[in-house]
């Protein structure tokens, strides 16, 4: 269970930086300003925590059937607004009001994220005992504030076509909802895990992935190449 949350709170932290690529560098800025004075000012919150509290959060099913909802709503959400940028950018003539839905769309930043950086400022402070809290807070929170920004010029650096950051993001959503179900059935998975994960078969299952990611782009990079200089 906890492998599972732990990879779609990564998944969510993504997606949440791949969002902001299509937004203004100025609302960009003000997203990374909220989202690090939430995690600088939730720091008195944050020590009241406890491993078996959180423990007790993912084994209680009614907590986790009303994350699933929220979970389930966000999804849905960011999912509406890839089918509408993928049907404005094919499409001639747009209404109005589709224009202004895929407007709110575009600017709607996600709830996700909030209770995944509250999660990893926890985590945070249970790695560094004996450390000033509101220290910890706060410099993780300009931490946060400074990946933000970075993150989303390093991707629209590595993938700078919209179209796929588009299909990215929809797939990539996708794939939080399935493990959503995983995580979210009755507050527990099917099968109970008595193994200990295998990191380096993740490690390298991980590898093979971003490499066949980066060859994709590479053979796509060319292949966009040799379309322009034949035109």
């Amino acid at each position: 269970m906890e492998t599972v949350v732990l990879i779609m709170m990564i998944i969510v932290c993504f997606n949440y930086i791949l969002k902001q690529t299509w937004r203004k560098p100025y609302f960009v800025a003000l997203s990374a300003i909220v989202c690090g004075m939430f995690v600088g000012g939730m720091w008195p919150y944050a020590i009241e925590q406890s491993k078996s509290r959180i423990s007790d959060w993912l084994a209680d099913s009614s907590l986790m059937l009303d994350l699933a909802a929220i979970l389930t709503l966000e999804v849905a959400l960011q999912m509406s607004f890839c089918i509408m940028a993928a049907h404005i950018h094919s499409s001639g003539k747009i209404k109005a009001r589709t224009l202004w839905t895929y407007r709110i769309l575009r600017w709607f930043p996600g709830i996700l994220i909030f209770p995944v950086l509250f999660s990893l400022l926890v985590a945070t402070i249970f790695a560094l005992p004996g450390t000033s809290f509101p220290l910890i807070a706060w410099s993780l929170a300009a931490a946060v504030a400074i990946v933000i920004p970075t993150g989303r010029w390093a991707l629209k650096r590595l993938l700078p076509e919209k179209e796929i950051r588009l299909e990215l993001l929809f797939l990539t959503n996708a794939l939080i909802a399935v493990l959503g179900i995983v995580a979210t059935v009755n507050g527990q998975t099917a099968v109970a895990g008595n193994d200990p994960v295998d990191w380096i078969a993740l490690s390298g299952v991980v590898a093979f992935v971003a490499a066949g990611i980066i060859v994709g782009i590479i053979a796509y990079g060319i292949k966009l190449k040799k379309l322009i200089k034949t035109k």
